[in-house]
């Protein structure tokens, strides 16, 4: 019987869920992979989780260092998140030569260079599947089954929060307040969301995806990062009448030997199977080579979801023998230095804007026309009808154009005296 002994770090929601899975699968990971996996040690600040969780207290410890220095421990399990003091956290294991899974996106993702680098001089483990999409194997999926393949470009709809409140938007027909509201009473959401509908926390998982995929080491200011506030109910309809929906992507777009990162609301078409991925759920749409197109969906945020990730890497790593793992790490760490970050200003795609203007004549004419001045070619107008109103909503569907000629043009065209409001774009992407 293969023995795994296992000091957990950090007994909040996630943990607890990994206690729970430990104790009631304890039956089938020895019969099916001749594993018994035993916790030695859990550090948590509160004292009362241990009588919370039925576990004994003598396991229990406020000190970080009572788990990283005990040598019977074969691997630590960070869930404390954050940046410090995981960071430190996850160096001291691997220093002690202990293996590490995590759920951190934030350290793998502004550290993981360093800690990959530190695991390989150890010749020890870092798994981290549940940092993207909680137990949706997508890490898994791109280091092994799909090993063989390229990677052309990643849609990801990766934030469960800003899907949620974009979609009871589309749904139920409530205001983004409301659809925020909701989702903290339903536990999808923080106190503080900042993180969730900036974008940011898309970003940290881009960064973690890219890496792996596209062989790059990213920072996180070379992502262009937009949040969800600015979407409106009026947009959600337009979008219906032109047969799209809105959605909050996280976009890797390999071109030659550039690759383009962002992260924001993003137009597609309503019969793409990302336009059906709705709620907390998670879905990564993946173009490869030779493979084609794959699509991995499921539950992106939970407690059972997450702890179902961390169990996944602790299977993983128990059952594969030394070799395996040590090349696994170079794998993961290696990067292509020829792969250029393209800037913002250089991308090119499709963009809806709607503009709220005076209704009076030669108004679009005006519009139309410094947009022609910057190159922007037009797909097509519509003025809608609004009675009672001197302002009316103008929607203009461009060809392909280059975000830094868009700006420039939208600009220009906020300080026309008929121009009532701030334009409204957002890029559309063809994934059919």
């Amino acid at each position: 019987m293969n023995k795994v002994r296992i000091g957990l770090i950090g007994c909040g929601t996630v943990g607890a869920g990994v206690i729970k899975i430990l104790k009631n699968q304890s039956v089938l990971f020895k019969k099916k992979f001749n594993t018994e996996f035993s916790i030695v040690k859990i550090c948590d600040l509160n004292p009362h989780i241990a009588q919370k969780l039925k576990i004994n207290k003598h396991l229990f410890t406020k000190k970080s260092d009572d788990v990283l220095n005990d040598t019977s421990i074969d691997v630590v399990i960070e869930l404390i998140g954050g940046i410090h003091p995981a960071k430190e956290i996850i160096l001291k294991a691997l220093k002690a030569k202990k293996h590490v899974i995590t759920a951190n996106k934030a350290v793998i993702a502004k550290h993981g260079t360093e800690l990959f680098k530190e695991a390989i001089k150890q010749k020890r483990n870092i798994y981290f599947e549940s940092s993207v999409s909680a137990g949706v194997p997508v890490i898994n999926a791109i280091n092994e089954g799909l090993s063989g393949n390229t990677f052309n470009g990643l849609y990801g709809i990766i934030n469960g929060t800003s899907n949620f409140i974009l979609s009871e938007m589309t749904q139920s027909q409530c205001t983004f307040k409301e659809a925020l509201a909701n989702a903290q009473k339903k536990g999808y959401a923080e106190s503080n969301p900042t993180l969730d509908i900036n974008g940011m926390d898309a970003a940290h998982k881009l960064a973690i995806l890219v890496r792996l995929s596209i062989n790059k080491t990213i920072a996180l200011s070379n992502i262009h990062v937009e949040g969800i506030t600015h979407i409106s109910h009026e947009d959600i309809e337009n979008a219906k009448e032109l047969g799209l929906i809105i959605k909050p992507l996280a976009i890797a777009k390999k071109i030659n030997k550039s690759v383009e990162l962002r992260v924001h609301p993003t137009l597609i078409d309503k019969d793409h199977p990302l336009a059906s991925v709705n709620g907390v759920f998670n879905a990564i749409f993946l173009q490869t080579d030779p493979l084609g197109d794959i699509l991995l969906y499921g539950q992106g945020a939970g407690q059972m979801a997450a702890a179902s990730g961390v169990i996944s890497d602790l299977i993983n790593l128990s059952t594969k023998g030394k070799n395996v793992s040590r090349i696994r790490m170079k794998n993961i760490s290696f990067e292509d230095k020829s792969i250029r970050i393209q800037k913002i200003g250089e991308v090119e795609t499709h963009f809806y804007i709607r503009f709220m203007a005076i209704d009076k004549p030669g108004v679009l004419s005006k519009i139309t026309g410094i947009l022609g001045k910057h190159g922007i070619s037009i797909e097509s107008v519509n003025q809608k009808i609004r009675k009672k109103s001197s302002a009316v909503p103008v929607i203009v569907l461009t060809h392909k154009a280059k975000e830094k000629k868009l700006r420039l043009a939208l600009e220009e065209i906020t300080k026309l005296s008929v121009v009532k409001s701030k334009p409204v774009a957002i890029r559309m992407e063809s994934l059919l």
